[in-house]
């Protein structure tokens, strides 16, 4: 290829590069920039490997359900704070397990936080000790979660929590908190890890659990999401985070199968890394990519 026309194709191939690079920046900041949190309610899966986080923003305000491990502490603080997050208005840590915890004690430290809500359920560990010493050096209380609890998150909008039922519990994933929360016709049931038998007793008193979109309970494992549980939330669209190749198993192949006689479409954060949900209140679509990684 002589000389003059090897350039010109370089040159070419260079432009092309360049325009499909800048095509995909300003695709994603449109969306970012066009993105209404007054109109619509953004929850973000937040991948944090083997672990729980999700950050709900509807109406300005800002709830952090649970924080994940401690080696992702790091990664999702970068992720809120890129999202513009300085405050979160509530904070549930669902159960003081380190997978749900673990980068607690740095959330706290690096935000302004109105409420924090957790059960009283208390765990002898480093992350757990970590997040009450952080929690007391910013003169923060832990409310104690309870059923029939509301967290006010502005018009057109309930979260209430469904769980826990009880004071005490063997399986310390039984403690975990529930709240569903609804805007406008829209309807999510978050789970944390509760077990059958938190689900069964969620059941038994005749709460509404019907939800759209549900966060599977427990990573997908196999002591949670009984066929009639799921029966009674009917969901259409279920969440379920776990890491990937992790040592548990998770999800179990008898809890996909159960999600998939009900019709419903099932994300993964090991497969698909944090996943972007937005509702105006009637329709809830996926966002192709996270707003910022």
């Amino acid at each position: 290829m002589p000389k003059k026309t090897w350039l010109r194709y370089a040159l070419i191939c260079v432009s092309i590069i360049f325009v499909i690079v800048c095509t995909t920046i300003t695709y994603r900041s449109t969306i970012k920039t066009n993105l209404d949190l007054e109109n619509n309610m953004v929850t973000h899966f937040i991948d944090v490997g083997q672990g729980d986080c999700t950050l709900i923003q509807v109406n300005n305000k800002n709830l952090l359900i649970d924080s994940g491990t401690s080696d992702s502490k790091q990664k999702l603080i970068r992720y809120l704070k890129k999202n513009n997050i300085t405050k979160l208005d509530y904070i549930v840590a669902t159960h003081p397990h380190a997978d749900h915890i673990g980068g607690m004690a740095s959330i706290i430290k690096n935000f302004e936080i109105g409420e924090f809500w957790a059960p009283k359920a208390l765990e002898s560990t480093g992350v757990f000790n970590d997040m009450i010493d952080a929690l007391r050096a910013k003169n923060l209380k832990i409310k104690i979660a309870s059923p029939n609890t509301s967290l006010n998150l502005g018009p057109n909008t309930t979260c209430i929590m469904l769980s826990p039922n009880k004071t005490t519990y063997d399986n310390l994933n039984n403690y975990s908190c529930t709240l569903k929360i609804s805007y406008k016709n829209s309807t999510y049931l978050f789970t944390g890890d509760i077990e059958t038998q938190a689900e069964d007793e969620l059941m038994a008193n005749n709460y509404d659990l019907s939800a759209q979109i549900l966060k599977v309970a427990h990573h997908g494992s196999k002591s949670s999401s009984s066929e009639g549980f799921l029966d009674k939330v009917s969901p259409k669209i279920s969440i379920i985070s776990c890491g990937i190749d992790n040592d548990y198993g998770h999800p179990n192949k008898e809890i996909l199968d159960r999600l998939k006689k009900l019709n419903c479409i099932v994300y993964r954060t090991d497969l698909a890394k944090t996943i972007v949900l937005i509702s105006d209140g009637t329709k809830i679509k996926k966002l192709s990519f996270p707003l910022v990684r």
